[in-house]
């Protein structure tokens, strides 16, 4: 950012649910007022956005600009930057799910912060091992690490893998992979969120990890 700059340079949508977009707000006149920011989203996440209030008026005011993604239709970004979407499996009242294949001119990210099962995404045809594979950071989905850590309510059929399973999983991938891995999205009651946890220290061992915010990483590995 700066004087002749605008706030972002782009914004690039995974869904329609709390947490994901209600941001957006922020490039509003009751807050920054920004210019024509770019957002890109998938054709039912274009149309929540142009057909629902508040949110049309951020694009009648020009606050922001839609651009429609496609699925595995990647975006050029320019200076070797390219940004794919992946269709993944996830509650979609509102709109589609995607995750994110990020590539830059000499390493590849993968960005996954919501999706139902790994179990589902198999019957897609996508195997999770093979987009880790794929790039050299994958940020998963860890909203919550296992069942129990919500009292009173049954967790096994919420929409998302347990990070116990993910582990259990990943198991016998070769160390190099289960480096590559980072947890995001961690709901509040997940104990992972705190270092030095028994949670925490039971990701480590594995030696994937939990994500920390504005962390920059890459691997040097042999």
């Amino acid at each position: 950012p700066g004087p002749k700059r605008p706030v972002l340079d782009g914004i690039f949508l995974t869904h329609a649910h709390m947490g994901h977009y209600p941001g957006l707000l922020y490039l509003g006149k009751e807050s920054i007022g920004a210019k024509e920011i770019p957002v890109w989203a998938m054709p039912r996440m274009r149309a929540f956005l142009e057909g629902n209030e508040p949110w049309n008026f951020l694009v009648s005011e020009r606050n922001i600009v839609l651009h429609e993604l496609a699925a595995e239709t990647p975006v050029d970004l320019g200076g070797g930057i390219r940004v794919t979407p992946i269709v993944v499996p996830h509650r979609q009242e509102f709109s589609e799910t995607v995750a994110f294949r990020i590539d830059g001119p000499d390493r590849a990210y993968l960005w996954m912060p919501d999706i139902d099962s790994w179990r589902e995404l198999d019957a897609m045809g996508t195997r999770i091992e093979d987009l880790v594979a794929s790039v050299d950071i994958a940020y998963i989905d860890g909203t919550f690490f296992a069942n129990g850590e919500i009292p009173g309510r049954d967790m096994s059929g919420f929409p998302h893998p347990f990070i116990r399973d993910t582990l259990a999983r990943f198991a016998a991938l070769p160390e190099r992979e289960r480096r590559k891995v980072r947890f995001i999205h961690l709901n509040h009651t997940n104990p992972a969120l705190q270092q030095g946890s028994a949670a925490w220290l039971e990701i480590d061992a594995t030696r994937m990890e939990v994500a920390q915010e504005g962390e920059i990483r890459f691997l040097e590995l042999p």
